[in-house]
């Protein structure tokens, strides 16, 4: 079974600079909960990047494997989840949002993936489903206000 959930934040910022933001493998630590990401090989963004995301806190938690397998400069890059636990697609997209007060933009986080638990994943997902929506939506927040703190911005 797949679980999919897209979310998306306007972020007071031009363009470029929520780019910048989302593909800078290291700043995502600033905004995603517990994750710290960590280049592995091939161009810092290129299809056949590879990343590794690691989300728990000490020992506790589990390496979220990616590869990049599209990029559309400046608008959008998608990566394909390879990981033992998480397996799918998933999405950045920056939409302009041209406004009378000037540039802002939309940052659009998207991920389809597989649910684990065989018979259960329907079950399972009743709940993960919430949980990765506040999850997800806490992190578009402080996505959204670091980009506008950033002086480069």
């Amino acid at each position: 079974m797949q679980g999919e959930v897209r979310l998306a934040v306007d972020v007071d910022a031009s363009p470029q600079a929520v780019w910048r933001w989302a593909v800078d493998w290291r700043r995502q630590r600033l905004w995603m909960p517990l994750t710290d990401v960590r280049h592995v090989d091939g161009p810092e963004l290129g299809v056949g990047t590879r990343v590794v995301a690691r989300t728990g806190v000490g020992p506790l938690g589990f390496d979220d494997r990616m590869t990049v397998t599209a990029v559309d400069q400046p608008r959008t890059y998608e990566v394909l989840h390879t990981g033992s636990l998480v397996q799918g697609v998933g999405v950045f997209a920056v939409e302009p949002r041209p406004t009378a007060a000037g540039e802002r933009a939309r940052f659009v986080w998207w991920e389809r993936v597989e649910v684990p638990g065989g018979p259960l994943a329907r079950v399972l997902w009743l709940v993960g489903e919430p949980l990765t929506r506040l999850a997800f939506g806490w992190a578009l927040r402080r996505f959204a206000r670091a980009v506008e703190a950033d002086s480069s911005a």
